[in-house]
């Protein structure tokens, strides 16, 4: 089916992935009390891939692709976003920063793919840029520095993952989900390995002893309603109505973010930091509709 007008229970699972997608980042920082941030990431991929992955046949997609995903996408993004949120980066605050990584991936794809740019990415480009310059600029207590540059990583490592989801389109229709049900086998050791390293036998024990009911809950929201959940309705969606009306949605997600990290944790944002939010959805709105717009006024492409 391919149709402009989204079905109610379509458009209501629509904006149920954004809720649980945006929450998704206030049940991380609930989820690392007590709990190694490179542990807690170890754990999330394991329920990932386990069960599910004894229900999902294996794309037919080489294992260097596995691992490529897996790496950057799984251990890179998440090592890099836990371990924010752990060292005090505002789980709204994150869940907006993140989005950035459309705009890394239009750089990757410019340098390593070769594609041109158009005007109205170039445009996003210096807005979204100027945005996260003005919410990096307002570091702080509030917001320490380190966990903000560690959430551009999340989003760099996020937008080299988009790279490879590109390789693996070329090997055919793909089933995504399973895809990224059997990557899941692949980041756990990593994981484990860095956090050994990084914090010591010591601490993964004393994770482990602390590793309570709620911290499952939390873990199993972050694999189960988040990545399979809400990867499975995305796709659904996807598959039945055209990317340009499904693909907006995802500019809420940091609305639901920012929304639940203030009620939550009683977040809230600078002057600056407002300023440069604004500028940075600016920057992803013209990067996503501006292509259209340009053409409707008759402005052409660079």
């Amino acid at each position: 089916m391919s149709t402009t007008t989204m079905r109610p229970a379509h458009l209501f699972l629509a904006l149920l992935v954004i809720v649980v997608w945006g929450v998704n980042f206030a049940i991380i920082k609930v989820g690392l009390t007590g709990v190694s941030p490179l542990l807690l990431a170890a754990i999330r991929f394991v329920l990932a891939a386990f069960p599910a992955l004894f229900f999902l046949r294996a794309p037919k997609v080489p294992l260097r692709l596995y691992i490529a995903y897996g790496m950057t996408i799984s251990v890179g993004q998440f090592a890099f976003l836990f371990t924010a949120i752990h060292m005090g980066m505002p789980s709204g605050l994150a869940s907006l920063v993140l989005q950035s990584q459309a705009l890394f991936t239009l750089v990757l794809t410019a340098f390593w793919l070769k594609e041109k740019w158009h005007s109205n990415q170039l445009v996003g480009l210096i807005l979204a840029a100027a945005g996260l310059m003005l919410i990096g600029s307002a570091h702080g207590v509030s917001m320490p520095l380190l966990g903000f540059m560690l959430t551009i990583a999340a989003a760099v490592m996020w937008a080299c993952g988009n790279i490879v989801s590109r390789a693996v389109g070329r090997h055919g229709p793909v089933n995504q989900l399973a895809f990224v049900v059997w990557s899941s086998v692949v980041p756990p050791l990593p994981l484990l390995g860095l956090s050994l390293c990084i914090d010591g036998p010591a601490a993964i024990s004393l994770s482990l002893r602390h590793f309570s009911v709620q911290s499952f809950v939390c873990v199993a929201y972050i694999a189960w309603a988040s990545t399979l959940f809400g990867y499975a309705a995305w796709n659904f969606l996807i598959s039945r109505y055209p990317v340009n009306r499904v693909a907006p949605f995802s500019l809420l997600v940091p609305l639901v973010g920012l929304t639940t990290g203030w009620l939550a944790f009683n977040e809230g944002l600078s002057t600056i930091q407002l300023a440069g939010a604004g500028l940075l959805m600016i920057g992803l709105l013209v990067n996503l509709f501006g292509a259209s717009l340009m053409l409707r006024l008759g402005w052409r492409k660079i």
